[in-house]
Protein backbone atom coordinates (compact mmCIF):
# COMPACT_ATOMS: atom_id res chain seq x y z
CA UNK A 1 0.00 0.00 0.00
CA UNK A 2 1.56 3.09 -1.33
CA UNK A 3 0.20 6.37 1.11
CA UNK A 4 1.04 9.53 0.62
CA UNK A 5 1.86 11.84 3.96
CA UNK A 6 1.47 15.09 4.07
CA UNK A 7 0.28 18.05 6.82
CA UNK A 8 -3.70 18.83 7.49
CA UNK A 9 -5.13 22.11 6.38
CA UNK A 10 -8.54 23.28 6.70
CA UNK A 11 -9.25 22.71 3.40
CA UNK A 12 -9.21 19.12 4.56
CA UNK A 13 -11.69 19.12 6.67
CA UNK A 14 -14.41 16.90 4.98
CA UNK A 15 -12.26 14.07 4.18
CA UNK A 16 -11.43 14.35 7.92
CA UNK A 17 -14.99 14.28 9.02
CA UNK A 18 -15.55 11.09 7.10
CA UNK A 19 -12.34 9.39 8.50
CA UNK A 20 -14.25 10.24 12.11
CA UNK A 21 -17.31 8.77 10.59
CA UNK A 22 -15.75 5.29 9.62
CA UNK A 23 -13.71 5.25 12.59
CA UNK A 24 -16.69 5.67 15.28
CA UNK A 25 -18.62 3.17 12.46
CA UNK A 26 -15.93 0.89 13.90
CA UNK A 27 -14.94 1.47 17.48
CA UNK A 28 -18.05 2.78 19.11
CA UNK A 29 -16.71 5.42 21.10
CA UNK A 30 -19.98 7.84 21.27
CA UNK A 31 -18.29 10.49 19.88
CA UNK A 32 -19.57 11.91 16.57
CA UNK A 33 -18.17 14.52 14.22
CA UNK A 34 -19.55 17.24 11.60
CA UNK A 35 -17.67 19.52 9.84
CA UNK A 36 -18.43 22.41 12.05
CA UNK A 37 -17.17 20.21 15.15
CA UNK A 38 -13.74 19.22 13.24
CA UNK A 39 -13.00 22.69 11.41
CA UNK A 40 -13.83 24.26 14.89
CA UNK A 41 -11.09 21.70 16.30
CA UNK A 42 -8.53 22.33 13.74
CA UNK A 43 -8.72 25.72 14.57
CA UNK A 44 -8.01 25.86 18.02
CA UNK A 45 -4.95 27.97 19.11
CA UNK A 46 -2.56 25.58 19.54
CA UNK A 47 -3.27 23.77 17.10
CA UNK A 48 0.06 24.29 14.32
CA UNK A 49 -1.60 22.48 11.24
CA UNK A 50 1.53 23.20 8.81
CA UNK A 51 4.34 21.95 11.66
CA UNK A 52 2.55 19.69 13.85
CA UNK A 53 -0.29 17.93 11.75
CA UNK A 54 0.04 14.64 8.98
CA UNK A 55 -2.27 12.98 6.94
CA UNK A 56 -1.68 9.34 5.03
CA UNK A 57 -3.39 9.72 2.04
CA UNK A 58 -4.66 7.01 -0.89
CA UNK A 59 -5.26 9.34 -3.39
CA UNK A 60 -8.06 11.64 -2.33
CA UNK A 61 -9.19 9.63 1.05
CA UNK A 62 -7.92 10.40 4.18
CA UNK A 63 -6.24 6.93 5.33
CA UNK A 64 -5.14 8.15 8.75
CA UNK A 65 -4.23 11.52 10.40
CA UNK A 66 -2.49 12.70 13.54
CA UNK A 67 -1.75 15.69 15.92
CA UNK A 68 0.35 16.85 18.53
CA UNK A 69 -0.92 19.67 20.16
CA UNK A 70 1.22 21.90 23.05
CA UNK A 71 -0.15 22.63 26.39
CA UNK A 72 0.03 26.62 27.45
CA UNK A 73 2.50 25.91 30.84
CA UNK A 74 4.83 23.13 31.81
CA UNK A 75 5.02 23.50 34.98
CA UNK A 76 7.73 21.12 35.57
CA UNK A 77 6.98 19.14 33.11
CA UNK A 78 5.23 19.69 29.68
CA UNK A 79 2.58 17.12 28.75
CA UNK A 80 1.56 18.09 24.88
CA UNK A 81 -1.24 15.83 24.09
CA UNK A 82 -0.90 13.54 21.14
CA UNK A 83 -3.67 12.21 19.05
CA UNK A 84 -3.87 9.86 15.64
CA UNK A 85 -7.18 8.39 14.38
CA UNK A 86 -6.73 5.35 11.38
CA UNK A 87 -9.48 4.48 9.09
CA UNK A 88 -10.29 0.57 9.95
CA UNK A 89 -9.05 -0.55 6.44
CA UNK A 90 -6.08 1.25 6.82
CA UNK A 91 -4.88 -0.10 10.44
CA UNK A 92 -2.09 -2.09 9.52
CA UNK A 93 1.32 -2.32 11.40
CA UNK A 94 3.00 -0.09 8.25
CA UNK A 95 0.54 2.49 9.52
CA UNK A 96 1.07 1.99 12.84
CA UNK A 97 4.71 2.32 12.84
CA UNK A 98 4.77 5.64 10.71
CA UNK A 99 2.37 7.21 13.37
CA UNK A 100 4.50 6.29 16.46
CA UNK A 101 7.51 7.65 14.64
CA UNK A 102 6.06 10.61 13.73
CA UNK A 103 4.30 11.34 16.89
CA UNK A 104 7.40 11.09 18.80
CA UNK A 105 9.56 12.90 16.50
CA UNK A 106 7.11 15.63 15.89
CA UNK A 107 6.61 15.96 19.73
CA UNK A 108 10.27 16.37 20.27
CA UNK A 109 10.22 19.87 17.52
CA UNK A 110 6.96 21.03 19.09
CA UNK A 111 8.71 20.84 22.92
CA UNK A 112 11.56 22.64 21.47
CA UNK A 113 9.49 25.20 20.58
CA UNK A 114 7.74 26.31 23.36
CA UNK A 115 9.53 24.34 26.32
CA UNK A 116 13.22 23.65 25.81
CA UNK A 117 14.06 23.78 29.31
CA UNK A 118 11.21 21.70 30.75
CA UNK A 119 10.77 17.91 30.82
CA UNK A 120 8.90 16.33 28.27
CA UNK A 121 6.20 13.10 28.26
CA UNK A 122 3.85 12.52 25.84
CA UNK A 123 0.17 12.48 26.57
CA UNK A 124 -3.12 10.79 25.01
CA UNK A 125 -6.52 9.12 25.47
CA UNK A 126 -7.77 6.45 24.36
CA UNK A 127 -11.42 4.93 24.54
CA UNK A 128 -11.49 1.49 25.61
CA UNK A 129 -13.00 0.20 22.47
CA UNK A 130 -10.53 2.09 20.17
CA UNK A 131 -8.56 -1.40 20.68
CA UNK A 132 -5.56 -0.88 17.55
CA UNK A 133 -4.59 2.63 18.46
CA UNK A 134 -4.19 1.79 22.51
CA UNK A 135 -1.97 -1.51 20.50
CA UNK A 136 -0.48 1.29 18.57
CA UNK A 137 0.36 3.17 21.68
CA UNK A 138 1.44 0.27 23.91
CA UNK A 139 4.20 -0.67 21.26
CA UNK A 140 5.27 2.82 20.89
CA UNK A 141 6.28 2.91 24.73
CA UNK A 142 3.15 4.95 25.72
CA UNK A 143 2.10 2.99 29.39
CA UNK A 144 -1.48 3.20 30.35
CA UNK A 145 -1.59 5.54 33.71
CA UNK A 146 -5.04 6.28 34.24
CA UNK A 147 -8.40 5.44 33.99
CA UNK A 148 -11.11 7.49 33.24
CA UNK A 149 -15.10 6.73 33.27
CA UNK A 150 -17.82 8.20 31.21
CA UNK A 151 -20.83 8.81 33.02
CA UNK A 152 -24.52 9.16 32.10
CA UNK A 153 -27.41 11.01 34.30
CA UNK A 154 -31.63 9.86 33.29
CA UNK A 155 -32.85 13.96 33.55
CA UNK A 156 -36.17 12.19 33.33
CA UNK A 157 -35.57 10.56 36.66
CA UNK A 158 -33.00 12.51 39.01
CA UNK A 159 -32.50 12.47 43.15
CA UNK A 160 -33.45 15.30 44.98
CA UNK A 161 -31.57 18.05 44.44
CA UNK A 162 -29.69 19.54 47.22
CA UNK A 163 -30.43 23.41 48.26
CA UNK A 164 -28.00 26.00 46.98
CA UNK A 165 -26.13 27.86 49.75
CA UNK A 166 -27.86 31.02 50.73
CA UNK A 167 -24.63 33.26 50.97
CA UNK A 168 -22.88 32.72 47.80
CA UNK A 169 -24.86 34.07 44.59
CA UNK A 170 -25.88 31.95 41.89
CA UNK A 171 -25.03 33.43 38.47
CA UNK A 172 -25.39 32.10 34.67
CA UNK A 173 -22.02 32.05 33.26
CA UNK A 174 -22.14 35.59 31.53
CA UNK A 175 -19.37 36.65 29.51
CA UNK A 176 -18.81 39.14 32.21
CA UNK A 177 -17.55 36.45 34.57
CA UNK A 178 -14.64 35.18 32.13
CA UNK A 179 -11.70 36.03 33.71
CA UNK A 180 -13.03 34.70 37.22
CA UNK A 181 -14.43 31.62 35.97
CA UNK A 182 -10.64 31.21 34.36
CA UNK A 183 -9.10 32.16 37.45
CA UNK A 184 -10.97 29.75 39.89
CA UNK A 185 -10.60 26.77 36.86
CA UNK A 186 -7.33 27.47 36.93
CA UNK A 187 -7.11 27.77 40.77
CA UNK A 188 -9.35 24.29 41.30
CA UNK A 189 -7.72 22.10 39.04
CA UNK A 190 -4.19 22.66 40.21
CA UNK A 191 -2.41 19.72 40.59
CA UNK A 192 -4.92 17.20 39.00
CA UNK A 193 -3.56 14.52 37.20
CA UNK A 194 -3.11 15.52 33.28
CA UNK A 195 -4.28 19.09 33.96
CA UNK A 196 -2.14 22.26 33.66
CA UNK A 197 -2.71 26.14 33.28
CA UNK A 198 -4.88 27.22 30.88
CA UNK A 199 -4.87 30.49 28.69
CA UNK A 200 -7.45 32.92 27.95
CA UNK A 201 -7.37 31.83 24.68
CA UNK A 202 -7.71 28.79 24.74
CA UNK A 203 -10.42 29.15 27.50
CA UNK A 204 -12.19 31.17 25.07
CA UNK A 205 -11.83 28.57 22.05
CA UNK A 206 -13.03 26.12 24.36
CA UNK A 207 -16.04 27.79 25.82
CA UNK A 208 -17.34 31.60 25.15
CA UNK A 209 -16.09 31.34 21.39
CA UNK A 210 -17.36 27.37 20.65
CA UNK A 211 -20.70 26.95 19.17
CA UNK A 212 -21.06 23.73 21.54
CA UNK A 213 -21.24 25.72 25.06
CA UNK A 214 -24.08 26.27 26.39
CA UNK A 215 -23.46 29.93 28.40
CA UNK A 216 -27.29 29.71 30.22
CA UNK A 217 -26.81 26.06 31.34
CA UNK A 218 -23.18 26.82 33.37
CA UNK A 219 -23.81 28.08 36.11
CA UNK A 220 -21.39 29.91 39.18
CA UNK A 221 -21.40 30.39 42.87
CA UNK A 222 -20.05 33.39 43.55
CA UNK A 223 -18.07 34.76 46.19
CA UNK A 224 -20.68 37.50 48.84
CA UNK A 225 -18.58 40.33 47.00
CA UNK A 226 -18.85 38.95 43.95
CA UNK A 227 -15.71 39.10 42.56
CA UNK A 228 -14.31 35.74 42.51
CA UNK A 229 -15.87 32.65 41.43
CA UNK A 230 -15.86 30.31 44.18
CA UNK A 231 -17.37 27.04 42.03
CA UNK A 232 -18.63 26.45 38.63
CA UNK A 233 -20.15 24.19 36.36
CA UNK A 234 -19.70 24.28 32.70
CA UNK A 235 -21.48 22.64 30.22
CA UNK A 236 -22.19 21.96 26.48
CA UNK A 237 -24.02 20.71 23.49
CA UNK A 238 -22.79 18.05 20.69
CA UNK A 239 -25.18 18.63 18.18
CA UNK A 240 -23.30 15.45 15.89
CA UNK A 241 -24.38 13.18 19.17
CA UNK A 242 -27.93 14.13 19.17
CA UNK A 243 -28.24 13.66 15.45
CA UNK A 244 -26.44 10.37 15.42
CA UNK A 245 -28.12 9.17 18.47
CA UNK A 246 -31.48 10.92 18.97
CA UNK A 247 -31.11 11.86 22.43
CA UNK A 248 -30.29 15.48 23.30
CA UNK A 249 -27.32 14.98 25.88
CA UNK A 250 -26.15 17.85 28.20
CA UNK A 251 -22.31 17.47 28.41
CA UNK A 252 -20.67 18.55 31.78
CA UNK A 253 -16.90 19.61 30.57
CA UNK A 254 -16.10 20.80 34.37
CA UNK A 255 -17.30 20.61 37.64
CA UNK A 256 -15.10 22.96 39.88
CA UNK A 257 -14.81 24.20 43.53
CA UNK A 258 -12.17 26.33 44.79
CA UNK A 259 -10.09 24.50 47.70
CA UNK A 260 -10.84 26.92 50.61
CA UNK A 261 -15.06 26.10 49.99
CA UNK A 262 -14.72 22.75 49.59
CA UNK A 263 -16.82 20.04 51.69
CA UNK A 264 -19.66 22.02 51.75
CA UNK A 265 -21.26 19.96 48.96
CA UNK A 266 -21.31 22.99 46.74
CA UNK A 267 -20.37 20.99 44.03
CA UNK A 268 -23.08 18.99 44.42
CA UNK A 269 -25.67 21.51 45.04
CA UNK A 270 -24.69 23.34 41.63
CA UNK A 271 -24.69 20.14 39.51
CA UNK A 272 -28.13 19.55 40.47
CA UNK A 273 -29.13 22.91 39.74
CA UNK A 274 -27.66 22.51 36.24
CA UNK A 275 -29.36 18.89 35.57
CA UNK A 276 -32.39 20.45 36.68
CA UNK A 277 -32.30 23.42 34.57
CA UNK A 278 -31.39 20.93 31.59
CA UNK A 279 -34.40 18.91 32.03
CA UNK A 280 -36.37 22.24 31.95
CA UNK A 281 -34.86 23.39 28.70
CA UNK A 282 -35.49 19.72 26.91
CA UNK A 283 -32.20 17.83 27.66
CA UNK A 284 -32.96 14.08 28.62
CA UNK A 285 -29.65 12.62 29.78
CA UNK A 286 -25.88 14.20 31.02
CA UNK A 287 -22.95 12.71 30.29
CA UNK A 288 -19.36 14.16 31.88
CA UNK A 289 -15.88 12.66 33.00
CA UNK A 290 -14.18 11.34 35.78
CA UNK A 291 -10.77 10.13 36.53
CA UNK A 292 -11.14 7.45 38.79
CA UNK A 293 -8.25 8.43 40.96
CA UNK A 294 -9.54 11.86 41.52
CA UNK A 295 -8.56 12.61 44.93
CA UNK A 296 -11.81 14.94 45.62
CA UNK A 297 -14.07 12.03 45.58
CA UNK A 298 -15.95 13.35 42.61
CA UNK A 299 -17.30 9.72 41.33
CA UNK A 300 -18.84 9.74 44.63
CA UNK A 301 -20.29 13.38 44.04
CA UNK A 302 -21.38 12.29 40.39
CA UNK A 303 -23.44 9.44 41.81
CA UNK A 304 -25.15 10.89 44.37
CA UNK A 305 -26.39 13.70 41.40
CA UNK A 306 -27.60 10.57 39.76
CA UNK A 307 -25.01 10.06 37.13
CA UNK A 308 -24.08 5.94 36.32
CA UNK A 309 -21.14 4.84 34.90
CA UNK A 310 -21.35 3.93 30.69
CA UNK A 311 -17.93 3.56 29.47
CA UNK A 312 -14.35 3.94 29.99
CA UNK A 313 -11.48 5.52 28.65
CA UNK A 314 -7.23 5.61 29.43
CA UNK A 315 -4.92 7.77 30.10
CA UNK A 316 -1.27 7.12 28.44
CA UNK A 317 1.82 8.82 29.21
CA UNK A 318 5.16 8.45 27.54
CA UNK A 319 7.77 10.17 29.11
CA UNK A 320 11.10 11.41 26.62
CA UNK A 321 14.49 13.04 28.04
Amino acid sequence: MELTWRPLSLADVEAVTRLCTAAEEADRTGDHWDEGDVRQELSGPSVDLPGASIGAWDGSRLASYALVIPRDAADPVHQPHVAALTDPEYRTDEVASALTEWLVRTARSVHARHFPDAKLELHAGAHENEQWYRSLLERGGFKQERTFVEMRADLTSLPPAPPLPGDLPLAACEKRYDALVLDARNAAFAGHWGSTWLSADQWEHRFRNNKDFQPDLSFLLLSPERDRVVAFVMSSFYEADALATGVRELHVNYVGTLAEARGRGLASALLAHTLEAGRAAGFETSSLSVDVDNTHRALAVYERCGYRTADRSYGYVLPLN
